[in-house]
């Protein structure tokens, strides 16, 4: 007789049991508790009682034609174009610096850790770093300006939309370059060796390597790095929330996610409005995602599969043809 297998099927099972249900109680239940009350009046301190609307899109409505909404839009948007360019930028040229051959740079290892030590670093503790830097009326920055001759009194950096736009942008940039310059390391060493070599051979340079090797074979890891800073930046909430009072001047750094927050939890409480402004954030987040996946595409790829395809169908449509004359 031949002894009977042991699956362990089960004890996998079994295993994953507390994650589904820590999932479905601390993740699952909320998002469909916030799906649903986005179609009710739910609003209100201490409030537990809801009904459905008449009117199912009332409140997306309002979202939509409310000022603030659309100022905060515009903010999450500028504030991550204006840190994500240059933060991407800087982590394409440290990450070829790093990993390329012609710069043999000293204690590579001390500067990465130094790199990306911001992104490990609260986000409460940078607010207050920046906050003192910057501070009104005394603070290091406006003594060095003083000292400089640039500025003859203190100078309010927060009360100025832009100087405030641009500190938080700044610091969003310091935060997270270092991650994206590890997660560009990372997939260039992923890459095989010998296409440098036989570049190398050809008499490439090291900047024609960068460019004909190094940044078409890492779309993939640039789509992952867009999207997630995409996705994180539309999400863009404790800085500017922890480090400007009120948002600054005209709300120059609202964002979508502090709209949300001052929605939920401040003035009326209105849960049903954070609840649909939250859905079209993840609607905009969904299709400009997707949006991306689709100009990021390897349209050599992509031709050539849609080719394949239209060579099958073309093939069992022979076959079919083939069919109905043999019978």
């Amino acid at each position: 007789m031949r002894p009977k297998k042991l699956s362990y099927a089960k004890y996998g099972y079994i295993f994953s049991i507390p994650f589904v249900v820590a999932f479905c109680l601390f993740t699952l239940y909320p998002v469909i508790f916030t799906l649903v009350i986005g179609f009710t009046d739910f609003k209100g301190l201490g409030a537990t009682n809801f009904n459905f609307l008449s009117e199912p899109f009332k409140n997306f409505q309002q979202i939509l034609s409310s000022p603030s909404f659309k100022t905060a839009l515009k903010n999450t948007f500028v504030l991550w174009g204006l840190n994500f360019l240059p933060q991407i930028l800087l982590a394409l040229l440290l990450a070829a610096w790093f990993s390329g051959t012609l710069f043999h740079v000293k204690g590579q290892g001390f500067f990465k850790v130094v790199f990306y030590m911001p992104n490990i670093i609260t986000a409460a503790t940078i607010a207050i770093l920046f906050g003192t830097l910057f501070g009104y009326p005394m603070g290091p920055m406006n003594s060095l300006l003083q000292k400089l001759g640039i500025i003859n009194s203190p100078y309010n950096f927060f009360q100025n939309k832009w100087w405030a736009k641009g500190v938080v942008s700044f610091i969003q940039f310091w935060m997270w370059y270092g991650y994206t310059m590890i997660v560009l390391i990372s997939g260039i060493l992923g890459m095989n060796t010998e296409w440098f070599e036989a570049a190398e051979l050809d008499g490439a340079s090291g900047w024609q390597k960068f460019f004909y090797i190094t940044l078409p074979n890492l779309r993939t890891i640039l789509i992952y790095t867009l999207v997630t800073s995409l996705i994180g930046g539309l999400q863009m909430f404790d800085i500017p929330y922890l480090l400007v009072s009120k948002s600054g001047p005209n709300n120059a750094t609202l964002t979508a996610s502090v709209f949300i927050y001052n929605q939920a939890f401040s003035g009326s409480y209105m849960y049903n409005r954070a609840s649909a402004a939250s859905m079209i954030m993840f609607a905009i987040i969904c299709v400009l995602s997707a949006v991306v996946f689709y100009l990021m595409r390897d349209r050599y790829e992509a031709a050539a599969q849609k080719e394949l395809k239209r060579a099958e169908r073309q093939r069992l449509r022979e076959e079919k043809q083939k069919a109905r004359t043999g019978a």
